[in-house]
């Protein structure tokens, strides 16, 4: 009777993980240390995957504890890298497990840049390995009936969170084989399984009666509802296995219910009820029948049918010769109860013992995405500081340069260089003077020119694959099921296109230093020249020696003073706003690891405001002082205006030096903002060349995907018959016999191929005949029309149409269940005899040779040959039709 199915596992094609996963590593984590642990993890998790699919496995718990490792990782990879189509782009193909391919090409297969397609299918082998590993126990003992109950829950559990989640993970159409319908009906038959397992337990344990017929009937509860579960869904009976499996989940149904009430007469005999026990074991014995006549070929019945009849016929006699107890009928018996102690393993990751994360250090790619937006927030709270205090002392540079301070008080002798504006000549010659410029200016365009080609290839790549896939998808039409090219690419174009808005506003940028150069060019060439030819460039005026030492001048030093003070505190506030550091990924993580997710905003903010609040206020603090100080210094500096005397001479000078002095804080911003250029554009190429990688990645992996389904499509084409289908006329057609009953199961589901293969290689002989039956022609040709057939009964009743919808379970034929089995195949027993079929060759009545009594007349319409097996239907043909 242990008869147990079991799951064949699906194949997946070879995918190398070192090169795409390698790279990835490459481009996102720069230090050295990083880059080498997270590679050879890589490249463990290669060879894991090769372990649990790139070989035959063992129907023992190490190959599936390797699976579920392999499974494991998955889960715990899935985060930390940005598997999809438009990034980190996988692509993994595998085959159909039930579909054992066609003459003309291979099996079904589905090939999907998906982790997740890749999960369900790793999780679907975990499942039917485990089906396999509880089908192998030993049963007879204690230990095996535990391993084999443990698994098949395991599977029960998988197959049913692979229903739960298969379509959100693939988001798009499965094959038939990780479809919902058919991993539920999976999940269905493991289930009632393993109940059938804990009833064996039970049994060998010699429970009660009451409790072992509970678990029965739990057990075949599940049978019924794992076999309606079949006939409810039309693609299922497609598969060979399911043909295979139907006619084992009818005969488990039975057999287990027959063991219910087995075990309940013994109930009902110790409560003295005899005339139920009668009945539940005539039921038990009808029911066994039904498998035994149905069915044996699948399971055997023998000890159970004996012992339920040793049973049946030791309650009779009792009950004739001493208690005379009424028997009842089955519908009025009162319902066996359910105990059901089984449940499907609750699929929680990680699920194997000796898992361990290879990715341990790695964090979750939602946390690498906030800290990756958190880190742009710094940037830009420091950008604005630092910008807002460059942007202070270069209004304040400005003002005293428009009033030529502080060289209008160092030039009270009027004929010599200032002393700041000798060393603003030397500080632009210390860094380069115009040679630095003129360089840095030249080398721009070329940089510019290089992230313009690199972008430009970059979309070119993405315009080519579309266009290919769009030719495609216009030849095959419908058959070109893959997402369109034109809708993967939206984001990489969107990046493209940021790209080259940024490219666009790099170059207005260059053009407004240049022109900066331009205007302040003659100037910064005078600071650039010897002392000698600087002074003798410098207007002379007479002296006004009189304001030397004068309380406005003393004034207005003091508080030029306190401005290079204001200035120099900006540079250390600058150098302390840049290095502040803080880690905000433990901050992340653990938000993720409560809540499941992460408010980078919200977080990041608060955390920003409290790095960086005090250093906003002391910001604001040195504008108000040095606005305050420029006031101050403006009303001094009319003051010192008044007391100088005013002439042509002296006008000319002071125009002079204001414009020296102008053209040095020109030069340092100018050459400041060239070297900020050329280093944006260096970087730019750095990214632009990962966006590059990224745009060859997902091209080349939709090349690999493209021929992939190029290959499937014309396989399929292959396959397709090149005629139309027709339907065959009538009258070549075996009409079916009238319904009347029943349709039987056949002996087993699929034809013998000694029959099939039996051709008429000549003429056509016809068959055998069948011996006559018993009764004499006389009597028989003397029958009137209607009269109703005489002889044994059939042991083979009449075929009836199949039924319109799914039908439950065969019940023996009795009074309160009816009922009757649909086959999933059409059984023609005399399918050898090719005359009858032949689409040339008209039926012929027979013709009785001289000397040989005639057969009886034909019975009434509708009614069979007494005592003759009828021909089943022929509505199911064993060939499949074009």
């Amino acid at each position: 009777m242990a008869t147990f199915i079991s799951v064949p596992l699906k194949k997946s094609s070879e995918v190398d993980l070192v090169k795409p996963l390698s790279k990835f590593v490459t481009a996102s984590y720069p230090v050295a240390e990083e880059q080498a642990e997270y590679i050879r993890s890589v490249e463990e998790l290669n060879k894991l995957r090769k372990n649990a699919l790139g070989r035959p496995l063992d129907k023992h718990e190490s190959s599936l504890e390797v699976l579920l490792r392999y499974y494991d990782q998955l889960c715990a990879v899935e985060p930390k890298f940005p598997f999809s189509e438009n990034q980190l782009c996988l692509t993994f193909t595998w085959k159909d497990a039930f579909d054992k391919g066609s003459l003309f090409g291979g099996s079904v297969k589905l090939a999907l840049a998906s982790l997740g397609y890749e999960k369900t299918c790793v999780l679907f082998n975990a499942a039917a390995l485990a089906s396999q590993i509880a089908s192998e126990q030993n049963l007879d003992n204690d230990e095996g009936l535990k391993t084999s109950a443990k698994y098949y829950q395991l599977a029960s559990g998988a197959f049913g969170h692979i229903k739960d989640t298969v379509l959100s993970a693939l988001n798009r159409e499965p094959t038939m084989d990780i479809s919902p319908e058919t991993v539920g009906t999976l999940s269905l038959i493991m289930l009632a399984q393993a109940q059938e397992v804990f009833f064996l337990k039970a049994t060998s344990d010699k429970m009660k009666d009451a409790v072992i017929a509970k678990l029965a009937n739990q057990a075949a509860d599940f049978y019924g509802d794992a076999f309606k579960q079949c006939q409810y869904k039309d693609n299922l009976p497609k598969y060979f296995y399911f043909q295979e499996v139907l006619p084992v989940l009818a005969a488990k149904h039975c057999i287990m219910q027959a063991n219910a009430e087995l075990h309940q007469s013994v109930l009902a005999k110790q409560k003295k009820r005899f005339g139920e026990e009668i009945a539940r074991l005539q039921h038990a014995a009808e029911l066994v029948k039904t498998v035994a006549s149905r069915y044996d070929e699948y399971v055997s019945v023998k000890d159970l049918s004996d012992k339920i009849n040793r049973a049946l016929t030791a309650a009779k006699k009792d009950n004739d010769f001493i208690y005379h107890d009424r028997v009842p009928e089955v519908k009025d018996l009162e319902h066996i109860g359910k105990a059901a102690l089984v449940k499907a393993t609750v699929i929680t990751p990680p699920i194997s013992q000796k898992f361990t994360d290879l990715f341990e250090k790695m964090v979750p790619m939602a946390v690498q995405q906030s800290m990756s937006i958190y880190t742009q927030r710094k940037t830009e709270t420091i950008n604005r500081l630092v910008g807002t205090m460059r942007e202070a002392t270069n209004l304040c540079n400005g003002v005293l340069a428009s009033l030529n301070l502080p060289a209008a008080l160092e030039d009270l002798s009027g004929d010599s260089i200032p002393q700041s504006i000798a060393e603003k000549a030397r500080s632009i010659v210390q860094l380069g003077g115009l040679q630095t410029i003129e360089q840095l200016i030249r080398d721009l365009p070329e940089l510019l020119t290089r992230n313009r080609e690199i972008l430009d290839e970059s979309l070119k790549m993405l315009d080519d694959e579309e266009t290919t896939d769009n030719e495609l998808r216009t030849k095959f039409n419908q058959r070109w099921n893959r997402t369109p090219s034109g809708d993967l690419y939206k984001p990489l174009r969107a990046e493209g296109a940021n790209f080259r808005n940024i490219l666009d506003k790099a170059v207005q940028a260059d053009q407004v230093v240049k022109e900066r150069y331009s205007t302040h060019c003659d100037m910064i060439a005078l600071l650039c020249k010897p002392e000698n030819e600087l002074n003798a460039a410098i207007p002379s005026a007479n002296p006004t020696k009189t304001l030397q030492g004068s309380e406005v001048v003393n004034v207005l030093r003091a508080q030029l003073a306190q401005l290079d003070e204001i200035k120099k505190e900006r540079e250390s506030l600058e150098g302390e706003v840049k290095a502040v550091t803080f880690d905000m990924s433990t901050t992340f993580l653990t938000a993720l690891a409560q809540d499941g997710a992460i408010n980078e905003e919200q977080l990041s903010l608060s955390q920003l405001d409290q790095l960086y609040g005090a250093y906003n206020q002391r910001v604001q603090t040195s504008l108000r002082m040095q606005e305050d100080l420029l006031g101050q210094v403006q009303t001094s500096h009319q003051e010192f205006s008044s007391l100088k005397q005013s002439n042509t001479e002296t006008n000319q000078r002071e125009e002079v030096l204001k414009k020296l002095a102008s053209a040095h804080d020109s030069y340092v911003e100018i050459s400041s903002n060239l070297r900020e250029g050329t280093k944006f554009y260096n970087d730019l190429t750095e990214i632009l060349l990962k966006f590059q990688n990224k745009c060859s990645d997902i091209v080349f992996a939709r090349k690999t995907e493209r021929d992939e389904l190029l290959k499937e499509l014309q396989q399929s084409i292959a396959r397709e018959p090149s005629a139309p289908s027709f339907n065959v006329p009538a009258y070549q057609s075996t009409p079916a016999a009238p319904a009347a009953g029943p349709t039987p199961a056949p002996r087993t589901v699929f034809q013998p191929p000694q029959q099939a293969q039996q051709q008429p290689q000549a003429k056509p002989q016809p068959p055998a005949r069948p011996p006559p039956p018993t009764v004499t022609p006389q009597a028989a040709s003397t029958m009137p029309a209607n009269a109703p057939a005489t002889g044994p009964p059939s042991s083979n009743p009449p075929p009836v149409a199949p039924p319109t919808q799914a039908q439950g379970p065969p019940y023996p034929t009795y009074q309160g269940y009816p009922g009757y089995f649909q086959m999933p195949m059409g059984y023609n027993p005399y399918a050898a005899y090719g005359q009858y079929n032949m689409p040339n060759m008209p039926y012929m009545p027979y013709q009785g040779t001289p000397g040989q009594g005639g057969y009886p007349a034909a019975p009434p319409g509708g009614q069979p040959y007494p005592g003759y097996p009828q021909q089943p239907p022929q509505h199911q043909p064993y060939y499949p039709q074009q």
